[in-house]
């Protein structure tokens, strides 16, 4: 192992930081929730449009579809057809399923496919893919009076006020400095392959992955759980959602079901002891949610355990006890996780160094950028941007060289844990606009040593001293 000691990635302000940052964001979204459900029950006392108000705003908080006045308008003009697709597919779920599950699969492909032809693009699919995952995270509650118009209308109306509410809290908490303005949408993706090239490229990959394993899932889930084949399906849609990599994706289903099976135990007690109060009921999912949210950035695994809390306890509006299934949902999130592993490491595989690879260059090139004495105006808002796309896929490489120390003498996370040294000193030296000759050396030899990677954390450690010592 190397020799040099390694800073950590994150020091102890930094992380209580975003801990902050996490809860003041987490509160925002779920006063809009708690507005949205107000609104959605003065509409209708039915629980389905309330059930959709708070998945809808939780989805909105973190699409980022309306932090500018061009993302609302798109959302705005687009939510109209998001809800008639939710419930045009959700119709087709319920009785005619195998129409219906080709009818998802193939929507869900389309929004990630799309997204290889830039930011526009990207925005369009994560438009196309809400009403799909909409139709996951809320279970199937027909409405009992008021006819099919009212049926179409009420989802849209729902999604309207959602984005209103969520829109409004954000603006509010924005300008009195609860949270940050927004950050410019970045794209760190593994660079496409030439034109005509025989394999294909990263955003097909993975839509074509999470095709194959939504297939799987419904073939699954439709053969041998019948009424239960959302777990399946969700639990395979979420381990491949935001794939950054096979690595990436089998650590996300280690704390999906890590989660889930806490989850299950909370819940399981939870409704043995709630029973029928269904007030009770929905103050536990509230708080379930909230905790999820504000926990999520921590680790994944608390998102897995609270959501799955939550998802159990609404079984109660649908009439089913908990008792009876939590056990048998368990063992649904497991096949579903597996059909996602399975499908990222079998189909068109995207190597996870690859991914950490491009995206380390991203950075680097963002810090040459910053030095450059020629760049008139320097900030570190491209760097501290592309340092979060990092630590975005770090976590899957530390807990594989926390179980696989004797593969290998330099393991990927070490190129990132030295990358994440150079955070405070590159910060110092932008701030005062400094550009010593010695550091854009140092960030030139790194900048090469991504095409020999085990050149590449001598490099690193070399432009950690370079800015620590801050020649002149």
């Amino acid at each position: 192992m190397p020799t040099d000691t390694i800073a950590p990635p994150q020091d102890p302000a930094v992380r209580r930081g975003r801990v902050a940052q996490s809860l003041a964001a987490a509160v925002v979204t779920m006063l809009a929730a708690l507005a949205t459900l107000a609104c959605a029950l003065a509409i209708t006392p039915e629980p389905g449009p309330a059930v959709l108000a708070v998945v809808l705003c939780l989805s909105f908080s973190r699409s980022h579809l309306d932090h500018d006045l061009r993302g609302r308008l798109e959302a705005a003009v687009a939510l109209p057809l998001v809800g008639l697709v939710a419930v045009g597919v959700g119709g087709l779920l319920h009785h005619m399923p195998w129409v219906g599950a080709v009818v998802f699969v193939a929507g869900m492909f389309v929004s990630i496919w799309v997204r290889r032809f830039g930011l526009m693009a990207k925005r369009a699919g994560s438009l196309l893919a809400l009403p799909f995952v909409v139709i996951l995270t809320t279970p199937h509650m027909p409405a009992t009076h008021g006819g099919h118009l009212r049926a179409i209308l009420i989802p849209i109306i729902v999604a309207l006020l959602a984005l209103a509410w969520v829109a409004a809290f954000q603006a509010a908490a924005r300008s009195l400095g609860i949270l940050p303005p927004p950050r410019k949408a970045t794209t760190a993706v593994v660079a496409s392959p030439p034109e005509g090239s025989l394999r294909p490229s990263a955003s097909t990959r993975m839509a074509i992955q999470m095709a194959v394993a939504l297939a799987a899932s419904f073939f699954v889930g439709y053969l041998f759980f019948t009424e239960r084949w959302a777990w399946i399906v969700l639990t395979a849609f979420i381990v491949n959602s935001g794939n950054r990599g096979r690595l990436d994706v089998a650590y996300k289903s280690v704390l999906r079901v890590a989660g889930a099976s806490a989850g299950t135990m909370v819940a399981l007690t939870l409704a043995i002891h709630v029973g029928g109060h269904d007030a009770i009921t929905a103050a536990l999912i509230l708080a379930a949610l909230f905790l999820g949210l504000w926990l999520r950035p921590l680790n994944y695994a608390w998102w897995a355990l609270f959501i799955t809390i939550a998802l159990a306890l609404l079984q109660g509006f649908s009439g089913a006890t908990a008792q009876g299934i939590l056990w048998t949902r368990l063992e649904e999130i497991v096949i579903g996780a597996l059909i996602g592993v399975a499908s990222a490491w079998a189909v068109y595989p995207v190597k996870s160094t690859a991914v950490l690879r491009r995206r380390i260059a991203d950075t680097l090139a963002a810090l040459s950028d910053a030095f450059d004495p020629a760049t008139e105006e320097r900030k570190p808002d491209a760097f501290v941007a592309a340092l979060d796309q990092v630590e975005q896929v770090a976590p899957a490489f530390r807990a594989s060289r926390l179980f696989t120390p004797w593969l290998k003498t330099v393991h990927p996370a070490d190129w990132i844990d030295a990358l994440f040294a150079c955070r405070n000193p590159a910060m110092v030296l932008i701030n005062e606009g400094a550009t010593p000759g010695e550091v854009r050396k140092s960030v030139g030899a790194a900048r090469r040593a991504m095409r020999e990677p085990e050149t590449l954390l001598p490099a690193l450690q070399a432009l950690r001293d370079a800015m620590a010592t801050r020649p002149g």
